[in-house]
């Protein structure tokens, strides 16, 4: 991990954000460009981890910087997972929002058992209205 950089960005090419998110396994719109820029556009909070200038995991998120954080996305291509990447950006996510804000997410089921290696706790109350595409 010694060559890698972990940075917030506020402009991430979406070419390369969809190319972590296809290395990464995460299902996200990658072919619809457009949609994927205005994801990134609307998110106030992005933490990327390069190697040599690659992006090769990041961290989207939704935040007042005050109270709460939703995670939308956590991302590492796969030749770099299981190297610490994701909890570092996480980390360095936190260490951003401080000890006041709660930092919270959806996971894909096959990603269930990482999170609480990752510092998290499993909530129980949560509902939603999933999107319809």
């Amino acid at each position: 991990m010694n060559s890698l950089s972990f940075q917030i960005e506020t402009n991430v090419d979406p070419a390369e954000v969809a190319d972590v998110y296809r290395q990464s396994g995460i299902t996200r719109p990658i072919e619809d460009l457009p949609r994927l820029t205005h994801m990134l556009q609307h998110a106030n909070l992005l933490i990327s981890a390069r190697d040599q200038g690659r992006l090769v995991g990041f961290a989207r998120a939704l935040t007042d910087f005050s109270y709460c954080c939703y995670v939308s996305d956590l991302a590492v291509a796969q030749d770099y997972q299981r190297q610490g990447i994701g909890k570092e950006l996480l980390r360095t996510m936190q260490k951003t929002l401080g000890d006041k804000v709660m930092v919270c997410l959806f996971s894909a089921p096959e990603a269930m058992s990482y999170y609480p290696h990752a510092g998290f706790q499993k909530a129980e109350q949560a509902w939603w209205i999933p999107r319809k595409r």
